[in-house]
């Protein structure tokens, strides 16, 4: 394992950009490197950790903040964490930001609403417009772009490997020891 230093990476987008696609290729890009890394899905703390939480305005700034909470434990220990979570409003990341500090790097996934429904094989969309979902991001629940972010990546035009470069380019030199 190479000697590197711990940052955050926190993809955010709609569901279905491709932040869990990027994450991974990332991930595993990362490894291949000799780094150690780790990755923090919202799907899978809403699983676990993140149960007790639905989708009000202010679960979903608790489900932040507990994410944020668990990358600053692992940025303290000089792992390079992923996040990826749709992190719908403003706030929600500067709230992720000022529980990090400054080694967190603001990902944008941007994708066009018709792609990501497109995308979206869990049919979670459909079930959202037809009410069967309440609270959901972008159909039912707002989605502010973002004012600024460190990279922004457009996943409708590139490739997920493509992005995933993008994105690993773009962080190398704040990991290399």
């Amino acid at each position: 394992m190479l000697n590197q230093k711990g940052i955050v990476v926190w993809l955010f987008g709609l569901s279905g950009a491709g932040k869990t696609t990027i994450a991974s290729l990332l991930k595993e890009k990362l490894e291949n490197d000799g780094f150690f890394t780790v990755s923090l899905d919202g799907d899978v703390l809403r699983a676990g950790i993140n149960n007790d939480l639905s989708f009000t305005e202010d679960d979903r700034s608790e489900n932040i903040r507990r994410a944020a909470e668990i990358a600053r434990i692992m940025l303290q220990n000089d792992i390079i964490t992923i996040c990826s979570f749709i992190t719908p409003l403003e706030k929600h990341r500067a709230l992720a930001a000022q529980i990090i500090g400054g080694h967190y790097l603001e990902v944008f996934v941007d994708c066009p609403m018709s792609v990501c429904q497109a995308r979206d094989i869990k049919g979670l969309y459909k079930k959202a417009q037809s009410s069967e979902i309440v609270n959901f991001t972008g159909i039912s629940s707002g989605f502010e772009a973002p004012s600024k972010s460190n990279l922004i990546i457009y996943t409708a035009l590139e490739s997920p490997m493509e992005s995933m470069e993008k994105v690993y380019k773009y962080i190398i030199p704040f990991v290399q020891a």
